[in-house]
């Protein structure tokens, strides 16, 4: 027997426990501390002095809502009688809170989330206990879950006006000097990181050319991202370039990245530079130089890795020139100049294009047998295109959906009249009208016929023959041949 008393073992217990209990709150992650009546502190575990800044003897006896709980996350005074923390030992509820700030004894402060819950003694509230946890870690990945959100519901947007698109991707097809040349520059500037502009008119396939640029270069992983300049309305410029914040004007729902930070580490391709207004062009400029902007509504820099390549119908130095455009900025997207010649200007690149079109078509249409015939090449290397590659792509597409046969009829008076004779005898009378002889007029007609007969080697008939290609019926062909003493096969 020890001689111990049922008291002292009963206080030897207490004791035990006590110690038993001081390891666990010592041990903690979370902060603990105790509080009065008062509101002071009445003990204080090691990860709260830690996280606060003070040593535990430092907190004891302390007002802790005067200590780290007296400024909101803005730096406005948080006044004690709104203190969820008192609030627990006035009222007698647990409060629990996740979006406060704790401040430290240097002046610097941390997310919380704390739960104040009261002691109770007969019944009745008699201080507190407050558990918190610094949430940093936990906001921060909060937060970058929330951009990536936020990112992959721009991109998803961006995506979906590419799919709307007209216009899509595809390599850049045919064989002409100008094509030829224009791929070799493709191969020079692609490796590097400078600024291109692309002049051309409009439906040239500017985009291709960007988009060859960039599946050649170094950031073909990271998104090739396109601003329409010309479809912008003025005031909303500058949010679709570097986004907005909730609230920042009417419309702004929420928060919303720009084409810039959709393009970090990847390629913009601002596509008809020459319509951005002149209030906007030093932002862009200063983005180009500096790599930096504002999201509109908000003060925090944004830090972006951005290819710039522009396109335009324009000649952006007589815009300059004409203070239309800044002289800086124009300096500064014309570091590689690049120029894709129009269609009518590389007219063997006109079948491999449209073969292209064609092929997209017949499926697009469910019309597989349409083909392109030899006259109806004929015809659309003969026409000016003043609409370019993209008028191409409509003619090739109204031909599929319009030719009842196998072979496709152009009618390409439709888009902008038959293309002026390559050559021509005329006098011309007093009103300006070309007056052509009756002997020119006949000898044009047999050459005509000729040509025609020589490029379908001699067939009269037929989808290939001749007289597909002039666009008579073949009996009438025939019997003009006839009257001219010309034989020819069926």
């Amino acid at each position: 027997m020890t001689g111990e008393s049922p008291v002292d073992r009963m206080r030897a217990e207490i004791a035990r426990l006590e110690r038993h209990t001081q390891t666990i709150l010592e041990s903690a992650g979370e902060g603990i501390y105790g509080l009065c009546p008062q509101g002071n502190a009445t003990f204080v575990n090691p990860a709260a002095a830690r996280m606060l800044g003070w040593s535990v003897d430092e907190l004891i006896g302390q007002p802790m809502h005067a200590n780290h709980h007296h400024s909101h996350a803005d730096g406005t005074t948080y006044a004690r009688g709104e203190c969820p923390i008192y609030a627990a030992f006035r009222d007698g509820e647990v409060h629990s809170v996740d979006d406060e700030v704790f401040w430290r004894r240097d002046g610097s402060s941390f997310p919380v989330e704390y739960t104040s819950t009261p002691i109770l003694e007969g019944g009745k509230p008699n201080g507190a206990v407050v558990v918190f946890r610094d949430t940093t870690l936990r906001r921060r990945a909060e937060a970058e879950i929330r951009a990536l959100k936020e990112q992959l519901e721009a991109e998803n947007d961006y995506l979906q006006e590419e799919i709307l698109s007209d216009f899509g991707a595809g390599e850049i097809l045919g064989d002409s000097a100008a094509t030829s040349a224009l791929r070799r520059a493709i191969e020079t500037v692609a490796p590097t990181d400078a600024t291109i502009l692309v002049h051309g008119e409009t439906g040239t396939g500017k985009e291709l050319v960007a988009r060859a640029i960039h599946a050649n270069g170094p950031r073909r992983q990271k998104p090739l991202i396109k601003v329409n300049c010309a479809s912008i309305p003025r005031e909303l410029f500058e949010s679709e370039f570097f986004g907005h914040v909730k609230g920042s004007f009417t419309g702004a729902v929420r928060d919303r990245q720009g084409r810039f930070e959709l393009a970090d580490a990847g390629t913009l391709f601002l596509d008809e530079v020459g319509e951005i207004p002149v209030e906007m062009q030093s932002k862009l400029l200063r983005v180009l130089q500096e790599s930096e902007f504002e999201r509109v509504g908000e003060e925090r820099t944004r830090k972006v890795d951005v290819r710039v390549i522009a396109a335009t119908n324009r000649d952006l130095r007589q815009e300059a020139d004409a203070g239309r455009f800044r002289q800086d900025l124009y300096y500064r997207l014309n570091v590689f100049p690049m120029q894709v010649a129009p269609l009518r200007d590389r007219v063997a690149d006109i079948r491999p294009i449209a073969e292209r079109f064609l092929a997209v078509a017949r499926k697009k249409l469910a019309r597989p047998a349409a083909r392109l015939t030899v006259a109806g090449l004929r015809q659309l290397e003969s026409y000016p295109w003043p609409g370019n590659v993209r008028e191409l792509q409509n003619v090739i597409e109204r031909a599929v959906i319009t030719s009842r046969g196998r072979a496709l009829d152009f009618d390409l008076a439709v888009e902008g009249g038959a293309s002026e004779p390559l050559a021509a005898t005329v006098k011309a009378s007093k009103s300006g009208t070309a007056v052509v002889p009756e002997s020119e007029m006949r000898r044009r007609e047999r050459d005509n016929l000729l040509a025609a007969l020589e490029q379908c080697e001699g067939h009269i008939y037929g989808e290939d023959g001749a007289a597909a290609l002039l666009g008579i019926k073949p009996t009438t062909l025939a019997s003009r041949l006839k009257k001219l003493g010309v034989s020819a096969r069926r």
